[in-house]
């Protein structure tokens, strides 16, 4: 998160081009990596790039549902888990297996249970069926360590105004990589929206 916080979403990634995408990615300054588990042999991508990147890249899995699928990327060695709900089992073992818990969240109410449940940090989700005006107001009593990543609909152009609002950052779905996309439109997106965040935390 203090390097660049900023998560790339690879939903629909094949495992034939995880590699050359995480490198395009890296390349621009990401350093938080999601494959969602809908996407074409999840688990081989997410293996790859941990084991290219070690421990200097935060990979893991999104639309973790289970605690089999927590099971499953870490035993790949995912170290991130996000999900699109507040599922405490799913936030729990994840804890007790060292990785990063990153549910989403739409309400106060599912905020605080995922806190409750072990939760590192929330995603608001989808964040587009919110606003920043309410994000300010949710942050006004969730806990000021919490960082709340704003994800869906996330622009480089609307990017400022999550942040403004108090977003920590973003998570990046097909405004930054959509399945059959380039890597060189990929790394062309990665660099502008690592540009704009840089601009607004520097």
């Amino acid at each position: 998160m203090r390097h660049c916080p900023l998560v790339a979403i690879l939903r629909g990634v094949r495992p034939d081009e995880i590699e050359a995408m995480a490198d395009a990615l890296v390349q621009a300054g990401f350093s938080m990596i999601e494959v969602p588990l809908n996407s074409p042999e999840p688990l081989v991508s997410i293996g790859k790039i941990a084991h290219r990147y070690g421990d200097t890249v935060l990979v893991g899995a999104g639309t973790v549902l289970s605690v089999a699928d927590v099971e499953a990327v870490h035993g790949v060695g995912g170290k991130l888990m996000v999900s699109p709900n507040v599922n405490p089992a799913v936030i729990a073992r994840s804890v007790e297996l060292g990785m990063v818990a990153l549910p989403g969240y739409a309400t106060p109410t599912e905020a605080f249970a995922a806190l409750d449940a072990g939760a590192h940090g929330l995603k608001l989700f989808p964040a587009e069926a919110a606003s920043p005006t309410v994000l300010k107001a949710q942050l006004a009593v969730i806990p000021r360590h919490v960082p709340v990543l704003a994800v869906g609909g996330v622009t480089p152009q609307n990017l400022g105004d999550w942040m403004a609002a108090g977003a920590a950052g973003g998570g990046l779905g097909s405004a930054l990589y959509k399945a059959g996309r380039s890597v060189e439109d990929v790394a062309k997106a990665a660099k502008a929206f690592v540009t704009e965040v840089h601009r607004l935390i520097d």
